[in-house]
């Protein structure tokens, strides 16, 4: 054997040891981001017999009253103005579609969020915008309930939800 043959069968070597790492780190990565969507609190939309015997004795009579939406900041609406919030969803966009039109927020899609009132409570959700939906600052990625005091921000307008 010469000494580049040995050179060679060292370095297939030494790049057969890196495969095998760069596979285990792969598949321990994938492992990693499995687990992660295991752990994270999934909201469930299915009901035990007598949970659903219960919510069966309840009707909806017609629109109520779950809360408001009060702005706090915006380049178009004015501080303070609010939006009372019944069982119907709203749309909150720079497009005239839109139940709360932002149409000088230049930050805002033309279809930016939706404020959803649920029997368990109101929800909101990003709906496909550009620059994202944020809850007390954090980025929507997928909807969230809000509680009283939260602040969802649209572009660059600012709403409170109060009960």
């Amino acid at each position: 054997m010469t000494l580049a043959s040995i050179a060679v069968e060292e370095l297939l070597l030494v790049l057969k040891i890196a495969f095998v790492v760069l596979l285990y780190l792969f598949i321990w990565r994938i492992v990693r981001t499995a687990s992660k969507d295991l752990r994270v609190p999934q909201e469930s939309f299915i009901l035990a017999p007598s949970q659903a015997n219960e919510l069966g004795a309840v009707r909806d009579v017609g629109p109520r009253n779950v809360g408001r939406l009060v702005v706090v900041s915006s380049p178009t609406l004015e501080p303070g103005e609010g939006r009372m919030l019944d069982s119907a969803p709203i749309t909150v966009g720079r497009g005239p579609q839109n139940d709360v039109t932002l149409d000088g927020d230049d930050y805002a899609s033309a279809k930016h969020a939706r404020i959803e009132p649920r029997r368990d409570g109101v929800w909101v959700e990003d709906v496909g915008s550009t620059n994202g939906t944020y809850l007390n600052g954090i980025k929507l990625t997928r909807p969230r309930k809000l509680t009283p005091g939260d602040v969802v921000r649209v572009g660059e307008t600012e709403l409170r939800y109060e009960s």
